[in-house]
């Protein structure tokens, strides 16, 4: 599969770096991981500081990679034992075919003790602390409020299907974190949306584009002007919901 041979791959480029660990998350780990379409989220933990000379041996690592399949959709981000305990901190990543740095949310941390995969090395456990409910679900409730919720009031954005896809099933997502405390799976949440109140058409759309096995071009006229319509409409008010609730 091209999945195993980049990520194969990647570990052996990884190798001088001297990793003490690489863990996969996301739908890589959660079990609904879909070949060419879905990312490659990994988190590698080094053994020293991040050096000039560390971060031009990181970059020079995804360079190698670029002629491989799928290797646009391999995320990394870097820590090390000393900067893996903190939740606030700013770490090396490359995503995006570029580097740059980003926290790890207390939502992926939670997935790496739940589900993380261990590609190489120790386990999560043993390198993290674990994420309290409190945690997880003030963050839950701050990235709805202060990302999606401006985020809908933005009409642009939503003749795109990334944010028609990620809205509705972040959304889901968020609803089963804050009542349960806990994790499920992008199909999982697409399951719960008819249920939560989501349009009917809009949930089918979603369906038919991310798992019916064929390609779908983004959709054009009048059906992306109501389709964002739909999306917009709901989610502005679920999310006011859901924050009115769990804030």
């Amino acid at each position: 599969m091209p999945t195993d041979a980049l990520l194969d791959r990647f570990l052996g480029e990884l190798a001088p770096l001297a990793p003490v660990a690489v863990w996969a998350h996301g739908s890589l780990a959660g079990g609904d991981y879909q070949e060419g379409r879905s990312d490659l989220d990994l988190i590698a933990v080094l053994d020293g500081p991040l050096t000039t000379r560390s971060v031009w041996q990181v970059a020079k690592v995804h360079a190698r990679l670029r002629s491989e399949p799928l290797a646009a959709l391999l995320h990394c981000t870097y820590l090390t034992p000393e900067t893996a305990d903190d939740a606030d901190r700013r770490h090396l990543t490359w995503a995006h075919e570029q580097l740059f740095k980003r926290t790890v949310t207390p939502v992926t941390r939670r997935e790496l003790h739940d589900f993380g995969r261990v590609l190489q090395g120790k386990a999560p456990a043993g390198l993290l602390p674990p994420v309290p409910d409190r945690e997880l679900g003030e963050f839950v409730v701050r990235d709805q409020r202060d990302f999606w919720r401006p985020a809908v009031d933005n009409a642009s954005l939503w003749t795109r299907d990334v944010w028609v896809d990620l809205g509705l099933i972040t959304h889901a997502r968020a609803g089963v974190t804050l009542r349960d405390g806990r994790l499920i799976s992008k199909r999982e949440a697409l399951e719960l949306l008819p249920g939560l109140g989501a349009p009917v058409e809009l949930v089918e759309d979603i369906r038919r584009r991310r798992y019916d096995g064929s390609a779908h071009p983004t959709p054009t006229g009048e059906w992306a002007t109501r389709r964002a319509g739909l999306a917009r409409s709901y989610l502005g008010a679920a999310i006011d919901e859901l924050v009115a609730t769990y804030s």
